[in-house]
């Protein structure tokens, strides 16, 4: 039987990289992520592999690029203004097909901001981690067990389709404690016969790079590039569903947020409301087709967010006009409260909300 630890999230999160096989770790601290890689500074060492406190988060993600072009398991940390500092290096790690693992534990924004929790880099993650054609694949655990879980499968979904995988967490997750369990399973390792981890007889001399100046040459490496990218929004879609089988209303959230609108659906179901939940796991792919069937079935949706309305846009299209969205969310820190999201549900079912 495995043993559970009470641990924060943040710790829970480096504990469970260095256990799947992490060997390398580049980070620079910044509120309220900092415990990855105070935590990192004392483990890694331990567990064989490396630890360095970069100058600033471009020389971090710039050496995540070196360890991930060699092969080896490689990981990075930050906070909203530090991720925003790594998108050119995370382009570069999507152009050249290296697997690494990105973790956001998000603040509020724009700007310096605060450092209470948010949601309000979703766009970034889902939309522009750096220049140029490409995705992240994006991971939204709502619990610390899920910072532990989705943290093996991130490093097995980079390996497994050569791209970066980031965990996009918030104040919240990263801050709580929680009953854990670890896995007790080996690291799942992939060949890579293509990194650059010294001279081998019987193979290519290998070069890792994203530079391509023959414009017909490029277009075809993109293209590629996608064409996994579909691959994997058929196969890698997540997301959990609460009580929607009979739902008039579907409430719609990720991370923490989800958490507390699992409450609110609860609390509208003692009072007579049929509502249920949809929560995203994978925020990119989006789980796009539960949403569109289930909007032939219920009444209406609410985007809850910690956030002016990311996900929501996620949202509308999937949906597709076929029935009214709602949104509720805060911003700058401030979290909703179960009975707010109540109040919301209550409103829209008595018809008392506008639509989007």
């Amino acid at each position: 039987m495995n043993t559970k630890l009470l641990m924060k999230g943040n710790e829970a999160l480096a504990e469970a990289a260095i256990r799947c096989g992490c060997k390398s770790y580049f980070g620079y601290p910044i509120t309220p992520q900092t415990e990855i890689a105070a935590y990192m500074a004392k483990r890694m060492p331990k567990a064989g592999g490396v630890y360095l406190q970069a100058e600033s988060e471009i020389s971090a993600i710039n050496m995540v690029y070196g360890a991930a072009a060699a092969g080896i398991r490689s990981m990075t940390s930050s906070s909203s203004p530090g991720i925003s500092l790594k998108t050119e290096g995370i382009s570069y790690l999507i152009g050249a097909d290296l697997p690494c693992v990105i973790v956001n534990v998000m603040r509020g924004g724009p700007g310096l901001g605060g450092i209470q929790p948010s949601q309000s880099d979703y766009w970034q993650a889902t939309r522009a981690p750096g220049h140029g054609d490409g995705h992240l694949l994006v991971l939204a655990p709502a619990g610390i067990q899920e910072m532990v879980d989705l943290t093996y499968l991130a490093f097995d979904l980079a390996d497994e389709y050569r791209m970066p995988v980031m965990i996009l967490a918030d104040g919240i997750l990263g801050q709580m404690m929680e009953p854990v369990e670890f896995p007790q399973q080996e690291p799942k390792y992939v060949p890579k016969p293509w990194a650059t981890n010294g001279h081998q007889k019987n193979r290519e001399h290998n070069i890792v790079n994203s530079l391509c100046l023959n414009p017909a040459e490029l277009e075809q490496s993109i293209q590629k590039r996608f064409l996994r990218y579909q691959q994997i929004a058929q196969t890698q879609v997540r997301y959990q569903a609460y009580d929607t089988e009979d739902a008039k209303i579907v409430v719609v959230a990720y991370g923490a947020t989800a958490r507390i609108a699992l409450a609110a659906v609860r609390q509208a179901r003692k009072q007579g409301i049929e509502a249920g939940l949809i929560r995203p796991i994978t925020l990119w792919p989006f789980p796009k087709e539960v949403l569109l069937q289930l909007a032939k079935q219920v009444e209406s949706f609410l985007c809850v967010e910690m956030s002016m309305g990311q996900m929501l846009e996620d949202v509308q299209l999937a949906v597709n006009g076929r029935c009214p969205i709602y949104f509720f969310g805060h911003t700058g820190g401030v979290v909703p409260t179960p009975d707010e999201i109540v109040r919301e549900i209550l409103q829209i079912s008595g018809g008392k909300n506008d639509d989007l």
